[in-house]
């Protein structure tokens, strides 16, 4: 099979442009012997098409973890960036595809890339997908749970417009903070919106402020209708102050400040108090 020639382009600084080449093709369907050929017949792993989207990006994207594998080990380069800003990590965490996730950080892959604009965390692409297993995977990697996107907020902000309860328990265990704002609204604005009692509960049992008011001046219950399950829950928590106890692991988390429970099991703590702060 005849390579696509490559033509010097000026965009990016990465490979060369050319239209959608058998390699993308290749690496998007998981044609893993197809894939081998290219490679071996001299087929560059690093052009990048009209979009700036490189193989890796497209077996990223779908989930292919043997081309992945394939593209890296022929030097494939790790962190590229597509015309949005995107890397491959950041469409692996989005597929979900953990195995991926796990060959790009192996292979040196930026957990915590410069945001531009238009560009989102890998973080924040877990929990918009709905990737717990993901999101767990770059907490332990080091991500900035504080992470901020113009337009998405935190991760926190994320996993709770998106109703990802299992990805908003996980960062607020790490220690993300509860009650952090983009234009004065808080995660539990985003939870009271999409009317998720599971995801209210936890962050007012995490310290979540009932009380906070967004740009528009509203609390979290004035976006719910009065009657719902939602505005009984909220209503419930502003007539019903928490236990002692609740209030001392929101003091204690507040004070060990972020990844509290990391820190915590690395000291000479006894299980019970671990197991205490871990409660949500």
């Amino acid at each position: 099979m005849e390579v696509v020639p490559a033509k010097p382009y000026f965009f990016g600084d990465i490979g060369f442009w050319a239209e959608r080449t058998d390699v993308h093709k290749a690496a998007a369907q998981g044609q893993v012997p197809e894939l081998q050929r290219l490679i071996q017949s001299g087929a560059s792993v690093n052009m990048v098409a009209v979009d700036s989207i490189t193989p890796l990006h497209e077996a990223c994207i779908q989930g292919q973890a043997q081309c992945v594998r394939l593209l890296l080990d022929a030097g494939a380069q790790v962190d590229a960036r597509n015309v949005d800003g995107s890397t491959p990590l950041c469409d692996a965490c989005a597929a979900g595809s953990l195995e991926c996730v796990k060959l790009l950080l192996e292979h040196g892959a930026t957990i915590n890339p410069a945001l531009t604009s238009r560009t989102t965390s890998p973080l924040h692409e877990a929990c918009m997908g709905g990737n717990p297993d993901c999101v767990q995977l770059l907490i332990t990697g080091g991500a900035h749970l504080e992470a901020y996107e113009l337009y998405s907020g935190t991760p926190l902000h994320v996993a709770c417009a998106n109703e990802q309860v299992e990805c908003a328990k996980a960062l607020l265990k790490a220690g993300a903070k509860v009650n952090a704002a983009r234009l004065h609204e808080t995660a539990l604005h985003h939870a009271a919106r999409v009317k998720n009692v599971d995801l209210v509960e936890m962050l007012v049992e995490f310290g979540g402020n009932l009380y906070a008011r967004d740009n528009l001046d509203k609390k979290p219950i004035d976006y719910t209708k009065p009657g719902c399950p939602t505005a009984a829950c909220l209503q419930f928590y502003e007539s019903t102050p928490l236990s002692l106890q609740q209030l001392s692991r929101v003091s204690l988390r507040t004070a060990l400040g972020t990844r509290a429970l990391e820190a915590v099991s690395k000291l000479s703590v006894p299980s019970r108090i671990i197991k205490y702060l871990s409660y949500c």
